[in-house]
């Protein structure tokens, strides 16, 4: 209300831009509301100067026009999708705006650098308000909630931690936990990317929080190492017994305090024994002790690095002054998921959405057939990330429908009953508080900022009463034809697109590990836990098309413990003999030639035989760090890549068959 009246006195030709701004803007949180603010200045300002490149030159050429427009939408489009943070907003307003400043000036081109410029001052002033309202009214801080989703997340990886140490729950349970943790910190990481914008919050505690975020990366993938470990050595009475007694002391202290001390020394004592017995003489069955003594001991490590961080963060402390077990490097960023092929098919759908609306537009003659061409652009681009658009759609409809009997109520039957500002206020305060509510709470946000932005917008509201039945029935049919109309473009164009992209998730994960084989370092691990657990995430949303063996393997995090297996094998290889490092270096390479041709299902068995001999050499070398490292790190390839083949027997190597 502030902005719209503020755009009412200053005499601003469409004063409801300002109003919609507020929406479009408008966050519970600070940092949050003033990064929206910066990137929908800058998409604004760049589809401001895309109209009045566009406009006055193609005016003439309605084809070309509508091709050129489409076009720069979709490409504006494929930017924001491959892009997939927070700033893809940019891109996305960058391409909608020409459409929604270009198609209603259409028969005043003369006039297009003083209209557009209108717009981007309504634009803009909406934006302060929003802005400045953040600020003054109950602020809320994004560092502020990123801790506190932290803190509910490691409690959840806690309780998580306790049920797969005392195999308390069946593994379907622990799946579906994973897989929400997984969106969960997901959730956080696209969070965080907003914490540069708030000036308010300390640099010790961005890093804090920076660094918490890298350690809860480490978390899932180390929980499901420990449910393999506790299958692998199952079959292993007295080791299993020995492993299941320090795993109940382990789930007993995280449930009771979790914290430094007496305990946490006991605990860490005890599994260095177990890891001691790596000597030498070492067997199958030590290894794999050993590589669940050192999980557990990871596990306490994270936990108290956690509560450091944690504590640093409340104190507003330095975290680089921590004495942390896990230290990854300070420059390493976590990686999203980018697929070329589906942003560059979902942006094509959008213009051909628009390309579509035009043609009817152009051929009928239809006066308003803009409102078609304009909504087509914006919705295309806003549902332009679903893979099934048609139930979207069919929710979308009963909100345009909505917003028509909204907008004829106020337009005929309250408007010509105004005759001041005050009473328009008054009148229109009940409907966009109910919908800025609905915009607060995250299960109605979606429809109630559409229903603010679409209310406003196409309620039109100046500084005089204009209402016109038949220019609102026009309108109101354009609208929902441009909805309609790009439903079913989306529709057909996007048919399955669900099954398509879970094969193409599934076949980057296993690209990755090709990708590995060939040099990653230890400290890019985070990039990689981030890239693989964001997969993850996107693979939860698409469960119900993903195969039952390749669900597992995800949930379980296969893809990527064996990814930092791969990684701490390759940083203790070069300190192992000669011909270990030969035999490691043609297993990694056979590895990756594979990985790169496989997308789904089981890998094949005949490459349990040169695994199993680079174990057995492995096995052979002098009793080091390097070689402790080296097996260990083979023993999760192991279980990662083959949890279902009968496990290692000790054999002499055959070198020749890795060679050949």
């Amino acid at each position: 209300m502030l902005a719209f009246s503020l755009a009412l006195l200053l005499e601003m030709p469409r004063p409801y831009w300002a109003m919609a701004s507020v929406y479009i803007t408008s966050s519970q949180l600070i940092g949050a509301t003033w990064s929206k603010a910066v990137y929908r200045m800058l998409g604004t300002l760049i589809g401001a100067a895309g109209t009045i490149l566009l406009i006055p030159n193609l005016v003439n050429a309605p084809e070309l026009l509508s091709i050129a427009i489409a076009l720069w939408v979709g490409v504006f489009l494929y930017l924001s999708l491959i892009d997939g943070t927070p700033r893809s907003y940019v891109f996305m307003l960058a391409g909608y705006t020409v459409a929604l400043l270009g198609f209603p000036i259409l028969s005043t081109p003369q006039l297009t650098f003083d209209i557009v410029s209108a717009r981007v001052q309504e634009i803009l002033l909406g934006i302060a308000c929003a802005s400045v309202f953040s600020i003054l009214v109950l602020p809320r801080t994004v560092a502020a909630t990123i801790a506190a989703k932290a803190d509910a997340w490691l409690d959840g990886a806690r309780r998580l931690a306790i049920d797969t140490l005392t195999r308390r729950d069946n593994n379907q349970e622990r799946d579906s936990q994973r897989m929400q943790l997984a969106a969960a910190a997901s959730e956080i990481d696209q969070l965080s990317r907003h914490l540069g914008y708030e000036v308010s919050t300390s640099a010790n505690i961005a890093r804090g929080l920076q660094r918490l975020q890298q350690h809860m990366l480490w978390l899932l993938p180390l929980l499901a190492a420990i449910e393999d470990r506790q299958t692998g050595i199952a079959s292993h009475a007295e080791a299993s017994a020995r492993m299941a007694a320090l795993s109940a002391r382990v789930a007993n202290w995280l449930a009771h305090s979790g914290q430094a001390g007496q305990e946490a020394t006991q605990l860490r004592s005890s599994l260095g024994e177990e890891l001691s017995q790596l000597d030498a003489d070492a067997t199958w069955v030590n290894a794999m002790t050993a590589a669940y003594a050192l999980r557990l001991r990871n596990l306490i490590e994270i936990t108290l690095d956690c509560q450091l961080l944690r504590n640093a963060i409340a104190d507003g402390s330095d975290p680089d002054l921590l004495p942390l077990a896990f230290i990854p490097d300070t420059w390493t960023a976590s990686i999203q998921h980018r697929d070329y092929r589906l942003a560059l098919w979902s942006a094509a759908t959008a213009a051909f959405s628009i390309l579509a609306c035009c043609t009817f537009w152009i051929a009928t003659g239809w006066v308003d057939g803009e409102s078609a061409a304009i909504f087509a652009a914006v919705v295309g681009s806003l549902f332009a990330g679903v893979d099934d658009p048609l139930p979207t759609y069919r929710n979308f409809y009963k909100i345009i429908l909505l917003v028509i009997a909204v907008n004829g109520i106020y337009m005929f039957g309250i408007l010509p009953r105004i005759t001041t500002l005050e009473m328009l206020i008054a009148a229109l305060m009940p409907a966009f508080v109910l919908f800025g509510w609905m915009s607060a709470r995250p299960a109605t946000a979606r429809a109630g900022t559409f229903l603010a932005i679409f209310t406003s917008v196409q309620l039109a509201l100046n500084s005089s009463y204009t209402g016109d039945f038949a220019s609102f029935a026009n309108g109101s049919v354009s609208l929902f034809f441009g909805v309609v109309l790009t439903a079913i473009v989306s529709g057909i164009v996007r048919l399955s697109v669900s099954e398509w992209v879970a094969e193409r998730l599934l076949s980057s994960n296993w690209k990755t590990l090709a990708t590995v084989t060939q040099g990653w370092t230890w400290q890019q691990s985070v990039a990689i836990a981030s890239l693989m657990q964001h997969r993850l995430t996107l693979l939860a949303a698409r469960i119900t098309v993903v195969p039952a063996e390749a669900r597992s393997n995800a949930a379980h995090l296969r893809q990527l413990r064996t990814a930092l297996n791969i990684i701490d094998l390759r940083r203790a290889n070069p300190e192992l003999s000669y011909h270990a490092r030969r035999m490691i270096d043609a297993l990694l390479d056979r590895l990756g030639s594979v990985f790169r041709t496989q997308t789904a299902g089981r890998l094949s068995s005949e490459l349990v035989g040169p695994l199993d001999d680079a174990i057995a050499i492995t096995l052979q070398e002098v009793a080091s760090p390097a070689r402790n490292e080296a097996l260990i790190a083979l023993t999760g390839m192991r279980f990662g890549l083959f949890h279902e083949t009968p496990e290692y027997e000790p054999h002499e190597p055959q070198e020749m068959r890795l060679i050949a």
